[in-house]
């Protein structure tokens, strides 16, 4: 059964500029940011032993950039009717570009982190705004096309980010990998400044009622589960007090800010437009997808760099081949989107997903650097097909004046998917390799004879105690392998377990 697209009072409204140059406007500040989500993640080391830190201390540096930007993301859509669309996107570009460049010029960590924050806060109002943008400035029936354009910034940037932080590291400074976004944010403001403006619904309501209370329980909600979910395993999750006290904070506040945002007149966050099937079907696999795809993200260079041995740079060259399966798939479902029902094209792209997922469920200590970058490719090329037609699909049965609200509830829900996906599968990693790990050594009982023949063959060259040390090494690394194994045929799993949910969408067609 098909939806008709409802349209509102300015349905006919189009950007003066060309769409397709509005589309390159904003798609330049949505690749700075997304890139920035990622590129730091590799130079960790470098920033510790050069702010004289702790590793534990550097990760507030990826810590502080996510909470912050998760609190800024559903709010996006409000703010735009406070500000202006074309302004926020300006203040949003200008704050982050200035505060990569405090980044970069850093002398301590504390200067650093609260730079992170403040680039965080930038960054949370560029992505929503710029796809709520992209979608107002098409026609329905071009929408796929620009989504595809659109898809090219948000999914190729976080798979060039480590290759690209590692190699700066390399060459240069880790300082650079903030200073890079000063041409792009200059850029960037030129263009929208020139080409983007707001709509008629946007500029007739300017003026609204600062949501106070609505914002403050949205803020401790994500606040406190971003830390959770981001530093959980490092504490032993539930074991330590903290956690307890912050998750049960997050619930409490989550509780506060449901109940706020559907009892007040103006809310912070219209979550009425659950309401619309598709959105809410859209926003769920949405979440289900960055598990998947964060989750896998989060576990390849781990295991490329502390079981294969690989420098920064040449995992990052093994992930690589990501983005260009991402690259051409763009191309393709760009075309399809507008002939082919769009949930035949998320269908397909979600058993492609699961293929390229249980294709590294196969992995073992001994493979080339082509057996990582071949499931790579595959599941770069699935990304096309689920986010665009995806996106098509959650935003197609909303008005116009609808779009940036959803899109900041939408990316928002996006964002906690990918921690609670970088959360599971860390704790599973290390959980799973303590439970093969238990298995496997009962296998070096002193009856054994295939042990006991290794520990001859080790003995030319070691003593009987290293020689056990060196076994024990093995095994270690054998429990991780089948840890990561076990991983990733849980997220291919969970790819096919996605799939009746896309039977809950409308067809989205034109009236």
């Amino acid at each position: 059964m098909a939806a008709d697209l409802p349209e509102d009072a300015h349905g006919n409204w189009v950007p003066s500029a060309n769409p397709w140059i509005v589309a390159v406007s904003v798609m330049l500040a949505t690749f700075m940011v997304v890139l920035d989500s990622s590129v730091a993640n590799v130079a960790l080391p470098h920033i510790a032993g050069n702010l004289s830190a702790t590793i534990e201390e550097a990760t507030w540096v990826l810590t502080s950039y996510l909470v912050s930007n998760a609190i800024v993301l559903p709010a996006s859509g409000w703010l735009a009717s406070m500000l202006g669309r074309k302004r926020l996107l300006l203040i949003s570009i200008g704050m982050f570009t200035v505060s990569s460049l405090i980044c970069g010029a850093s002398v301590s960590m504390p200067m650093l982190i609260v730079a992170r924050v403040l680039q965080g806060i930038g960054g949370g109002g560029m992505q929503p705004i710029a796809q709520a943008i992209l979608l107002e400035s098409f026609p329905v029936e071009k929408r796929g096309a620009a989504m595809a354009a659109y898809g090219m910034g948000v999914v190729v940037a976080p798979i060039i980010g480590p290759t690209l932080g590692g190699w700066i590291t390399d060459s240069y400074s880790w300082r650079w990998i903030f200073y890079i976004n000063l041409p792009l944010g200059v850029l960037a403001l030129f263009m929208v400044n020139l080409f983007v403006e707001d709509p008629p619904y946007i500029r007739a309501n300017l003026k609204r009622r600062i949501d106070y209370a609505g914002f403050m329980a949205m803020a401790l909600w994500l606040g406190s589960l971003q830390l959770v979910l981001d530093k959980g395993q490092e504490d032993d999750w539930f074991a330590a007090t903290w956690i307890c006290a912050t998750t049960a904070l997050s619930l409490v506040a989550l509780a506060a800010f449901i109940w706020r945002e559907l009892t007040v007149a103006d809310p912070i966050v219209d979550l009425r437009v659950f309401k619309n099937r598709n959105f809410a079907a859209g926003t769920l696999i949405s979440a289900v997808y960055a598990v998947i795809l964060y989750g896998a993200t989060a576990m390849l260079p781990l295991f490329l760099q502390t079981l294969l041995r690989y420098p920064a740079l040449q995992s990052g060259l093994a992930v690589s081949p990501r983005g260009l399966g991402s690259f051409l798939s763009m191309f393709v479902v760009g075309r399809l989107v507008s002939v082919v029902d769009n949930r035949v094209l998320l269908v397909f792209g979600f058993v492609t997903l699961a293929v390229s997922a249980a294709m590294l469920g196969q992995i073992n200590l001994e493979i080339a650097m082509s057996s990582v970058a071949w499931p790579n490719a595959i599941n770069g090329f699935a990304a096309g097909f689920i986010f665009v037609p995806l996106t098509t699909l959650a935003m197609g049965t909303l008005r116009k004046r609808e779009m940036g609200n959803a899109t900041g509830v939408y990316n928002v829900m996006r964002n906690i998917g990918g921690s609670i996906g970088i959360a599971v599968v860390t704790t599973l990693l290390a959980r799973g390799a303590q439970i093969h790990q238990s298995i496997l050594v009962g296998h070096l009982s002193p009856g054994n004879p295939a042990l006991q023949r290794e520990i001859d063959t080790l003995q030319h060259g070691v003593t009987t105690q290293q020689a056990y040390g060196l076994i024990y090494a093995e095994l270690i690394r054998q429990s991780t392998l089948l840890a990561y194994m076990d991983n990733f045929r849980l997220l291919a799993g969970l790819a096919l377990a996605a799939i009746p949910l896309i039977l809950i969408f409308k067809r989205v067609r034109r009236k």
